[in-house]
């Protein structure tokens, strides 16, 4: 078969930001100019569940505005795929303008759901958009050129929740064992690095390791390095005697740290301390090498199972509800909370031809919405 293709520039242009919040397009202000008029202190990078960063992205919204039309910016629509933080960051955006929300994860194994609350609609399928779409004429809620619509790009745009997030979390896991094997060598244990991980990487650690992959990238290489043992980490978080990432990190400054780990443990430990919550960089940036050869790197003539199952693939609902609404004149923004360094290529790569994520051409997968 023939499968369609494309980039979600062709959607947005460089209309997006990645977590440092700096546009992609060089015409639309920066944070430093941001920063200085909503009175922000220059080291703090708000995440998407906080209140300055709705602040940031009106800002930016306001400005990408203002380079297609006088019209004014009077409404959003938000499109995302985390109960948690997506919900947050739609009311964080509908405390300074009316706001509607679809938010999905598919699960195909269940009885298709969908259901409203404060002006967010929650699916289980992400075909579902036709139905936020009905949703919205219901409402006579406006879609003209005075609206603007945020999409979320990791897991919504490409590799959709619960459909084809999986690849993304392979590309990063595949970083994240580049990474270990590469500073512990013929030490490196696959077995104990996998046992780490996904203990881990659980929701009830999330207090532990803030749901921060290059936390999470930092433990498993100091445990399975032998900085700290496994088991003695289990036991303290469990008696609370380490509570936090800062806690961990703290320790083991205060260990001896093995000679393969030091180059490491220094890099993290300098920029956690300054806080930037990107402090394993060399990580994220084997991340954004993984996530780029696992798009589009099938021929056609590979089933949509093994594609689903090995790429990672445009969301057919989403970019085709995002045509039709572009059509109708309404601003389409992206955004992600993914690193920077796990999203644009690095000087050296770009140099040969590397693109940042959103001008990736991948292909397209989904049910047809029919628009």
């Amino acid at each position: 078969m023939r499968y369609e293709r494309g980039t979600l520039h062709e959607l947005l242009g460089d209309f997006v930001v990645y977590r440092s919040l700096a546009p992609q397009d060089a015409r639309l202000p920066g944070q430093a100019e941001i920063w200085a008029e909503l009175g922000l202190p220059k080291s703090y990078l708000p995440r998407k569940a906080e209140a300055p960063y709705a602040q940031v992205i009106l800002r930016i919204l306001q400005a990408a505005q203002a380079l297609r039309t006088r019209a004014p910016l009077s409404r959003l629509l938000y499109i995302g795929d985390t109960k948690r933080n997506d919900a947050l960051t739609i009311a964080s955006l509908g405390k300074h303008l009316p706001i509607r929300g679809f938010i999905a994860a598919e699960a195909a194994g269940e009885p298709e759901k969908v259901e409203i609350q404060g002006g967010v609609m929650y699916a289980n399928r992400w075909e579902a958009l036709a139905d936020f779409l009905d949703w919205l004429h219901k409402e006579r809620y406006p879609l003209d050129d005075e609206t603007a619509l945020l999409l979320d790009l990791d897991k919504t745009a490409f590799g959709a929740r619960g459909r084809n997030s999986q690849v993304i979390d392979s590309a990063r896991v595949a970083a994240l064992r580049r990474t270990v094997e590469e500073a512990l060598g013929g030490a490196f244990d696959e077995q104990a690095f996998r046992t780490v991980y996904d203990e881990l990487n659980q929701e009830k650690y999330h207090g532990f390791t803030y749901d921060n992959q290059d936390f999470l990238a930092y433990i498993c290489l100091m445990v399975v390095g032998g900085a700290y043992e496994f088991s003695k980490l289990l036991s303290d978080l469990a008696a609370g005697r380490l509570r936090t990432f800062a806690d961990f990190i703290a320790a083991c400054a205060g260990r001896p740290i093995p000679k393969e780990l030091a180059p490491i443990h220094q890099e993290v430990y300098a920029s956690f301390r300054q806080g930037d919550p990107t402090p394993f960089k060399s990580f994220r940036r084997r991340e954004y090498e993984e996530t780029v050869a696992r798009m589009d790197s099938l021929p056609d003539e590979a089933t949509e199972e093994v594609v689903l199952a090995e790429e990672i693939v445009l969301t057919r609902e989403v970019i085709e509800l995002c045509r039709y609404l572009k059509g109708k004149g309404v601003l389409i923004f992206g955004l992600t909370d993914k690193p920077d360094e796990a999203s644009l290529p690095p000087p050296e790569l770009r140099a040969r031809g590397y693109p940042p994520l959103h001008r990736a051409r991948m292909k397209l997968l989904g049910t047809p919405l029919g628009l």
